[in-house]
């Protein structure tokens, strides 16, 4: 049997609808236009602030082999990585002219202790020559003796000037023989070959590359290995010797190196416009895989606050010359608190007063019937970071 409706039946079901579909709808709409508060609890911890730079390993005790003489180069024993002693051969220098040069002051020395030799004799001659005539029985007069004694005088005059050339000489031989021995170029000292910018046949003359000039091999003491980084002017006064420093290497992942810093320059270089400080830093542990020249990225640790009340930066809010956050520790509406910072990194910042821990600041305020996403910005500096752990130091 069909179920007849009455109009009115048909008219009151969807009135029913109707109505209930706009209270849903209204109550959903006002839920969706409320504005929300994202809040974070103001808590105690360990606030650490770092300045960020970056550089290259480099060896701190190295030593250029650059020789003095030219030539071309030979009998190249060496390579990068190659560890050497003192005194060992790395390559030789052929130069024709060397020897030549040598040759020439062997003869030269000679002929000048030839003209030593000579000059004795004739001094020995004059003086034997006016010793007899002073002992002669046959009265051999005084003029003749004065010529005599002048012949000595002269010879004597004579041998001076030939041993002062003598000696000259000797002086030019000794150098010829030890520039000519340069041709053997050793190792000074202990170490590892760093880099070698020759090869078998090249002109040592020609090692320059427009303004700057290879050296043809360096050797270092691998031991010695430290990061030079730059450090920018702005952060260069909150940089001291001795400060704690993560490193961190981009040619080998996951590995992270403690150190401290050795040195900062007190010259500044000024690169388009941008003044750095070189800070040179010794590494805690040497790992094998540390090469010099690799690229580094450093966090100098400049400062480490234990035990204070610590809030995100993005939670603060200016107000002229204040700092203020706003609170939602109970309520829909947050209440504006004055707040005192301390230190600060490029995440976190230090409330000296004006919370307590727990206090629930407001980091993001969320208004659906606005176009965007409100979220306060941190009035601390942005030039540091945070390093995990906080536990460094002294």
């Amino acid at each position: 049997m069909k179920l007849k409706l009455k109009k009115w039946q048909i008219a009151l079901g969807a009135v029913i609808i109707i109505g209930g579909g706009y209270y849903w709808y209204t109550k959903a709409n006002t839920a969706s236009t409320q504005v929300q508060y994202i809040t974070t609890a103001a808590e105690k911890g360990t606030l650490t602030t770092s300045v960020a730079t970056s550089g290259n390993i480099v060896v701190d005790q190295s030593v250029n082999i650059d020789p003095t003489i030219t030539g071309t180069v030979a009998n190249l024993s060496v390579s990068v990585g190659d560890q050497v002693k003192k005194g060992q051969a790395l390559f030789t220098i052929v130069n024709d002219q060397l020897s030549v040069s040598t040759s020439q002051a062997q003869t030269s020395f000679a002929q000048s202790q030839n003209s030593v030799t000579s000059a004795e004799i004739a001094l020995k001659q004059a003086k034997t020559q006016l010793y007899n005539d002073e002992r002669s029985d046959s009265g051999v007069n005084s003029k003749q003796k004065s010529v005599d004694r002048a012949k000595v005088d002269a010879a004597e005059q004579a041998l001076t000037v030939a041993q002062q050339a003598s000696g000259t000489s000797n002086l030019s031989l000794q150098y010829q023989q030890q520039t000519a021995g340069k041709r053997l170029v050793v190792a000074p000292s202990d170490g590892t070959v760093n880099a070698v910018n020759i090869k078998n046949g090249d002109d040592l003359s020609k090692l320059s590359s427009g303004s700057s000039r290879a050296i043809p091999i360096i050797i270092g003491d691998l031991t010695t290995i430290k990061a030079q980084v730059q450090v920018n002017e702005v952060d260069v006064s909150n940089v001291q010797v001795g400060q704690k420093v993560m490193m961190t290497f981009s040619a080998i992942d996951g590995l992270t190196v403690s150190g401290k810093v050795d040195a900062i320059d007190s010259l500044g270089t000024v690169t388009q416009g941008v003044v750095t400080y070189n800070a040179k830093i010794s590494l805690d542990t040497l790992d094998s895989r540390l090469k010099p020249g690799m690229s580094v990225s450093a966090s100098i640790i400049t400062g480490v606050k234990q035990d204070v009340i610590i809030i995100p930066g993005s939670a603060i809010k200016k107000q002229g010359n204040s700092n203020y956050v706003q609170v939602l520790n109970s309520g829909t509406t947050p209440v504006q608190t004055d707040v005192t910072v301390g230190a600060a990194n490029n995440t976190e910042t230090e409330i000296t007063s004006g919370l307590s821990v727990g206090d629930k600041v407001v980091t993001k305020t969320v208004n659906p019937s606005a176009t965007t996403t409100t979220t306060t910005t941190s009035s601390s500096a942005a030039s540091r970071v945070r390093i995990p752990g906080g536990g460094f130091g002294g």
